[in-house]
């Protein structure tokens, strides 16, 4: 199997990152652009000697051959789609970075290594993230594919004009692994600020989406008092402001109002509508069950005082949980100098380990302050290098670690 350089890998990451065209990258889950880099992609795959297939989800998997009938598959890849506007690493440097530690294994490790890029994990276009990995492990529910992006489309219909006919069931739409391990920039400063270039990840973060939703009633903004309106943008406002200082007050957890959508979105009229996709995060379970009570909370407080109509779903929930022990030591036997730290963000390794299987990430440093889904995005390539090093270490460690205990 072809041995891929650093510079191969930067040339891969820049030529993803001119994919979809635009200031910064471009590469939307379920647009052309993510498609053409799953495309790319399988033929780097190809390219480096891996047997390549797809499941119903438009997953890619690249799979190392192994003679060995009992060798224990190990996933490790990432995304390929980005935010509008994001960086030339997140998602792609788990994966590409993936395709060159596996391209460099020697022949006679006992494992199937199996480079994946799932699809749509950033959740720009239908609002929902991690759609990949929640399928590939049964966790998607049919009110996934019924989600409509801005312009009225179906996520059902998308797949179907992809090609992908997918079967919403709670089973796995390919064997589980025994194991995944994803490589990440941290997306934070936290290694930059103790220099160095890579850290082990301990536990995720619990996150929750919600979809608020305001009614009101459309006046004219002239002739009606300030006393008679039922203002369904003041009643977003004064959420948004409530939720910030809900999260403040917590102290370890984070409310982001991304989206605001208002109706009938005119200058001159009292909004009749306002519909927000809210991002909450807290360092564990009980942590975040607090947040949410909080957040809905002061939602119903936000619509009593603007006299509106609220309905308000939750539409993801992904649990804090800790990486597993396993991977978290084949890293740490390649890298002991490495600093250990939580994940702020969530990745897709994130609900593979919510599926049961053993799972870790290692952290790139980032620079630029940790900027992340920006242009500005930015990681050294001599980082770059050594973790790529480190992640096929880790790869040979866990294939002999999860070859022991098939035969125990």
């Amino acid at each position: 199997m072809p041995e891929v350089s650093l510079g191969q890998v930067v040339r891969w990451l820049e030529d993803l990152y001119e994919i979809g065209g635009g200031e910064g990258a471009n590469r939307v889950g379920f647009t052309d652009a993510e498609s053409r880099a799953h495309e790319r992609v399988a033929i780097w795959m190809s390219g480096c000697g891996l047997q390549t297939t797809r499941d119903t989800a438009g997953n890619l998997y690249g799979r190392r051959p192994c003679a060995e009938p009992q060798a224990p598959e190990i996933w490790i890849g990432s995304h390929l789609d980005t935010v509008p506007n994001g960086g030339r690493y997140d998602g792609a440097l788990g994966v590409v970075g993936a395709l060159a530690a596996v391209a460099g294994l020697e022949e006679d490790v006992p494992a199937a290594a199996t480079v994946v890029a799932f699809r749509d994990e950033e959740g720009a276009r239908f609002g929902r993230g991690f759609f990949g990995s929640r399928a590939v492990t049964g966790r998607l529910v049919q009110e996934d594919l019924e989600q409509r992006d801005a312009n009225g489309e179906r996520l059902a219909d998308v797949l179907d004009e992809l090609g992908f006919r997918l079967q919403v069931d709670c089973s796995w739409l390919v064997e589980r692994p025994g194991a995944y391990l994803e490589l990440h920039i941290e997306q934070g400063p936290v290694l930059a600020d103790r220099d160095s270039p890579i850290g082990i990840v301990t536990a995720f973060v619990g996150l929750i989406e919600l979809q608020i939703e305001f009614v009101g009633y459309a006046a004219h903004a002239g002739t009606t008092p300030m006393n008679a309106r039922r203002d369904a943008g003041l009643a977003a406002a004064a959420f948004q402001l409530a939720a910030a200082a809900t999260a403040e007050h917590m102290g370890d957890a984070v409310v982001t109002t991304g989206s605001v959508v208002l109706e009938p979105a005119a200058s001159n009229v009292v909004p009749a509508r306002a519909r927000l996709t809210v991002d909450a995060r807290a360092a564990n379970n009980d942590r975040l069950l607090s947040l949410e009570q909080g957040l809905r909370a002061a939602a119903r407080t936000a619509a009593e005082q603007f006299r509106c109509d609220m309905t308000i779903a939750k539409t993801l929930q992904v649990d804090a949980l800790p990486t597993h022990p396993m991977v978290v030591e084949a890293l740490r036997t390649v890298a002991p100098a490495a600093p250990v730290l939580p994940s702020g963000a969530g990745h897709d390794a994130q609900v593979l380990a919510a599926a049961g299987v053993p799972t870790g990430m290692l952290f790139v440093r980032s620079l630029n302050g940790g900027a992340s889904h920006t242009p500005v995005e930015a990681t050294h390539p001599d980082d770059i290098d050594l973790s790529i090093q480190v992640v096929r270490g880790a790869i040979m460690h866990l294939a002999s670690e999860l070859l022991a205990t098939r035969a125990g």
